[in-house]
């Protein structure tokens, strides 16, 4: 994938170019409007990120050059400005989406692969590669090491189809609508058996690497490849830390800037001119500071800015509001820049799911875990288990060999037990006898499964695993700042909850109504009507008094509170808002509430 960067702030663009580059991302560099405009027609790009504020053609005019031609590409836009009229008027002139610097790398990344994923288009790249596994698409040769491997037309399709789109799943619908003619109807059992004979071919050449996963009641993906997924990673993140490290004695020179504006306004003599030159650098520091771990730097330049862009007269006390908030972002510049971390590309970690002895079912288990969103950690005997487990495990599978005497397995059975008093625990033998039956529920022991299939184990495993509402429930979010609906409900949707959003409070109860949420997230401080206002009302009425409510509020301290909850609020978020807190009380709300209600039932 081809993406245009258009970024007249060096330091910024670096990083960023570094950080896309990471994720495998072709990138051009645009410095200013005009050049961007001239790249994005004669070149073809999958996207184009804009920073609005940039020399020549700022962003939202570049942005309705661009559509105006006819161009298609999805548009993201970077700004620093957190005025909502801002972002309107960039999605007006035909951006898709834009995100607020300081902005996160892993909802930037998120925010890209969003957009591609609506905007793709079909490209054909002469060479393409998987490991040491290659398909050269102008000769239609496949290759394995060097070695030439032949493949029937159906198997070279699939294959190419699969190394085109590296993190997409095909179903086996979608699969028979992209390799079969209309008038063909072979039924997916064909695709099954096509996957089946590609993986034996590629066997047959010596690849040992799985190539295809099965994704459980989606279809198939292409698998990372095993040896270069966290090297390439960790090289990545190097290189981005090299750009850090290059550019973090950059932004004294840059405050030299706003030290000319300060002392002008001491003396009076801020001109115009000086005044939105010097409102323009502290829109691109905020940016770029919080880029590189300043965030708090990052705030006293959005200050500045704010300071700047308003429309009175300054006087001798804006000077000096000036003077101490300069001071305050050379103080933050005397700390080194935060690095980025392995954490901020890593994936949130999967249940984890203990599995005790039989080796070969393990194995299988082992290679079909990540489809059912589990990790499968083994031991091979019961004194390797406080050696080997790095987590507490949320299910654990113990084999009921029958080589070992009857006796020694409930003894391992009991520990287990004992160590993990609250974990479930399953028992899997491959004889089906009253006796062991009954000897293991005389432990307690939540199940009994007798040479089940890998599904069927899956199956209980997920039973017993906490339930996210995500598939089910509805979020409803009141928020008169609409960059705060925003996020808020990005995040969400994110984990798969429904969410509807509301800007206007006096429109809140008829959309309570209509929308019957499981949660309700209501922003403190608001016109006309504020959050705990609408909490009473909320709970004055019988129908919504158990209705789980959430305040988001940057008010924290002990007073505010107590004012919420003595309201009726069952909880409180503070902002800035952090994903995995968010995520966290809303499903536990959820959950907790589902469950009252199952017991008044």
């Amino acid at each position: 994938m081809k993406i245009l960067l258009v970024e007249d702030d060096l330091p910024t663009a670096t990083l960023l170019s570094e950080v896309l580059k990471a994720e495998y991302y072709t990138v051009e560099l645009a410095t200013d409007g005009q050049n961007g405009l001239a790249l994005a027609t004669l070149s073809n790009f999958d996207l184009i990120l804009l920073d609005l504020l940039i020399p020549k053609l700022d962003g939202i005019n570049l942005c309705r050059q661009l559509r105006a031609q006819g161009m298609q590409k999805p548009i993201l836009l970077l700004t620093a400005k957190d005025h909502s009229v801002d972002v309107v008027k960039g999605l007006d002139a035909g951006a898709d989406d834009y995100v607020t610097k300081p902005y996160d790398i892993s909802e930037l990344l998120a925010r890209i692969r969003a957009l591609l994923r609506r905007g793709r288009t079909e490209l054909t790249p002469s060479l393409l590669s998987w490991e040491n596994l290659c398909i050269n698409t102008v000769s239609a040769e496949v290759t394995y090491q060097g070695q030439l491997i032949s493949l029937s037309p159906k198997e070279y399709s699939l294959l190419g189809l699969f190394l085109r789109h590296p993190q997409r799943v095909f179903s086996r619908s979608e699969i028979i609508d992209r390799l079969w003619s209309i008038d063909a109807s072979p039924s997916e059992g064909a695709v099954t058996n096509l996957i089946k004979d590609l993986r034996q071919k590629l066997k047959t050449v010596g690849m040992s690497a799985e190539l295809l996963e099965t994704v459980y009641g989606l279809g198939y993906r292409l698998k990372t490849p095993p040896q270069t997924k966290q090297t390439n990673k960790l090289a990545a993140i190097a290189s981005i830390n090299k750009a850090i490290e290059r550019h973090k004695d950059t932004f004294i020179q840059r405050v030299s800037l706003l030290e000319q504006a300060e002392q002008a306004l001491h003396k009076g003599l801020l001109s115009p001119e000086l005044r939105q030159q010097t409102s323009n650098e502290a829109h691109k520091l905020a940016g770029t500071l919080g880029s590189f771990g300043y965030a708090t730097g990052s705030k006293f330049a959005q200050a500045i800015e704010h300071l700047l862009i308003t429309d009175k007269n300054l006087t001798s006390k804006d000077a000096v509001q000036l003077s101490q908030l300069i001071g305050q972002i050379k103080e933050t510049l005397t700390q080194p820049p935060k690095p980025v971390t392995v954490e901020q590309f890593t994936p949130m970690k999967l249940p984890l799911v203990l599995a005790i002895h039989d080796e070969s079912f393990t194995y299988q288990l082992k290679t079909e875990a990540a489809n059912w969103g589990m990790e499968i950690e083994v031991a091979g005997n019961w004194e390797s288990v406080q050696q080997q487990v790095s987590q507490l495990p949320k299910v654990i599978l113990l084999y009921l060999n029958e080589q070992t005497s009857m006796p020694k397995s409930l003894k391992s059975l009991n520990k287990l037990k004992q160590q993990f008093p609250t974990t479930p625990i399953f028992v899997i033998a491959e004889q089906d006898n009253l006796t062991q039956r009954v000897a293991v529920a005389r432990l307690g022991i939540q199940g009994f499964l007798t040479t089940p299939t890998t599904a069927e184990v899956f199956q209980v495993i997920t039973q017993v695993l906490p339930q996210s509402p995500a598939s089910a429930a509805k979020v409803m979010i009141l928020d008169d700042d609409p960059m705060m609906l925003e996020i808020l409900s990005n995040l969400l949707q994110s984990w798969g909850l429904q969410v509807k959003t509301l800007d206007n409070p006096q429109k809140f109860w008829e959309a309570l109504v209509s929308t019957t949420p499981d949660l309700l997230i209501i922003d403190l401080e608001m016109p006309t009507y504020s959050g705990t206002d609408l909490c009473r009302v909320v709970r004055q009425d019988p129908h919504w008094g158990n209705l789980p409510i959430l305040v988001v509020t940057a008010h924290t301290d002990i007073k505010s509170v107590q004012r919420v909850l003595a309201a009726g609020a069952d909880d409180f978020i503070g902002k800035p808002v952090v994903e995995t807190d968010l995520i966290n009380r809303v499903i536990s709300r959820i959950d907790r509430s589902r469950v009252q209600q199952k017991l008044q039932t």
